[in-house]
């Protein structure tokens, strides 16, 4: 972290309540690297606004008529319909967040 010229001390970790994230295992590595957690509630809505660019690249991935033949033709894909999201739709996604609280 202080690569990045934020102190490690003042860095809070967000995720959200993924199992495998609260795992443990999981509990016990943010341990050891002396990471501090945000606590989040479970069930809570998700607030970040990546998750909403994912949903919008997977329906659009949906949207071929056919599947990729391969891991190449998916990157390919990807990298397309990425390139189209454009930075409106991304402000939208952001501005939606007080909506979903």
């Amino acid at each position: 972290m202080e690569d990045s010229g934020i102190p490690a001390d003042e860095v809070i970790f967000q995720q959200d309540n993924d199992p495998k994230h609260t795992s443990r295992r999981a509990k016990i590595w943010f341990e050891e690297q002396d990471i501090k957690l945000l606590d989040w509630p479970a069930q809570s809505p998700d607030l970040n606004p990546i998750e909403h660019t994912w949903g919008h690249l997977k329906k659009r991935l949906s949207g071929y008529e056919k599947a990729p033949t391969g891991v190449y033709q998916l990157w390919d894909r990807v990298v397309v319909e990425w390139g189209k999201i454009s930075v409106e739709e991304c402000q939208k996604w952001i501005e939606s967040m007080p909506r979903r609280i």
